[in-house]
């Protein structure tokens, strides 16, 4: 994720998510309280909570993300 980018608050109606943080700081929203989570570190979401991930800083962030089951239209934009 490049410096300054946002995906959209959404949330999932089933599917469960787990980011991992590869390299930077992921920013993560989640129902409202914003938690960094550094390399090495990682965050869970479970189904039905608004979340938002960003990158605030000024380096690339590399993630990845575990969905099950699949976020395949399970996805609610919240804005």
């Amino acid at each position: 994720m490049p410096p300054g980018a946002a995906e959209i608050r959404h949330f999932h109606r089933v599917a469960r998510q787990f980011f991992y943080v590869l390299s930077g700081t992921l920013h993560m929203e989640l129902e409202g309280e914003t938690q960094a989570v550094p390399a090495g570190g990682s965050m869970e979401i479970p189904p039905l909570q608004r979340h938002q991930a960003r990158n605030d800083s000024r380096e690339d962030v590399r993630f990845l993300v575990v969905s099950s089951p699949t976020t395949r239209g399970d996805r609610v934009d919240c804005e």
